[in-house]
């Protein structure tokens, strides 16, 4: 079962060499780095360390304030890697959700988050009703009032930090929303954008529409992505699918393109089935040439392996 390790510095006058030590003492056979802030959400290698774990894998750091921002943020991780049937473990904490003692710690770990935020939920409650005893107006004032200059200044406040974050990982996803759009309908798109590997930015299909014009009113993303995608009929769905994801990876087998279909993007067969199979795929190759989404002059693909 391969040991996933992870080592991370805050900046480049640091270096890892003590957390490579430990992570290979500890028997990692990949070890992925990063030199970033604790605090900062662009961790490249941190998303390829998560995208590579499978099932029955264990993720290792030195200690969990080399992995996480938060407490909250850790328990998040760590239920990931429970979904793929993985664990977790930190060398110098006493965190291994492969044991019971370690799995125990976890779940103490979760009550103290959840009674941490209740403490700043009643420390709020009781500050904004003291406020209010001394005939305070909790908020903005000019909010409250309805300044319109206040509100312009909010609104443009908030859209440059959603700028500012948006902009920090928008080229890995990016690339696959130009390669379908306006073509697929963005139910589609989304489930090409949710199938990248290792896994990129969470959208849901009205977010992942609002990052779109984001980029495009910042001239990151062309206009045309957003424009009306014509409604195929319901037999045109899979062979449009399966053209672009041909065109993307023109050497994909009929193999990969059925687990393609089964694993990533949950489709159904044309007969409501689960499972894809080599040879349904290649019917929907055959659709795809004659709605001339792919050459005809194309090679036979082959079946290959998985």
């Amino acid at each position: 079962m391969p040991l996933i390790g992870y080592a991370r510095v805050s900046t480049e006058d640091q270096n890892t060499a003590a957390q490579v030590d430990a992570l290979q003492k500890a028997g990692c056979t990949v070890i992925y780095e990063d030199t970033a802030s604790g605090g900062s959400r662009d961790r490249p290698n941190l998303a390829r360390a998560l995208g590579r774990v499978g099932e029955g894998d264990t993720l290792i750091v030195m200690r969990i304030d080399r992995l996480a921002r938060s407490l909250t943020h850790l328990l998040e991780i760590i239920d990931t890697l429970k979904s793929r049937g993985a664990g977790f473990r930190s060398i110098m904490d006493p965190i291994d959700t492969t044991s019971a003692q370690g799995m125990l710690m976890t779940q103490l770990l979760g009550a103290f988050a959840e009674f941490e935020r209740s403490l700043i939920r009643e420390r709020t409650k009781a500050g904004v009703q003291a406020a209010v005893a001394r005939g305070a107006r909790p908020g903005n004032p000019k909010m409250i009032d309805r300044d319109p200059f206040a509100r312009i200044a909010l609104s443009r406040t908030m859209r440059n930090a959603y700028l500012r974050e948006l902009k920090q990982g928008y080229k890995d996803w990016l690339p696959t929303v130009l390669r379908l759009r306006p073509h697929l309908s963005w139910k589609l798109v989304l489930r090409s954008v949710q199938a990248i590997k290792p896994p990129v930015r969470s959208f849901s299909e009205r977010t992942l529409v609002k990052a779109c014009k984001a980029l495009v009113d910042e001239g990151l993303a062309p206009a045309q992505i957003l424009e009306t995608a014509k409604r195929p009929a319901l037999d045109d769905r899979v062979p449009r699918l399966v053209a672009a994801q041909l065109l993307l990876q023109p050497d994909a087998s009929l193999r990969n393109l059925a687990n393609w279909l089964t694993k990533d993007l949950r489709e159904p067969t044309p007969r409501g089935g689960l499972v894809w199979t080599a040879e349904g795929v290649k019917r929907e190759i055959e659709k795809a040439k004659k709605l001339k989404l792919l050459p005809r002059e194309n090679p036979e693909i082959e079946s290959g392996p998985d």
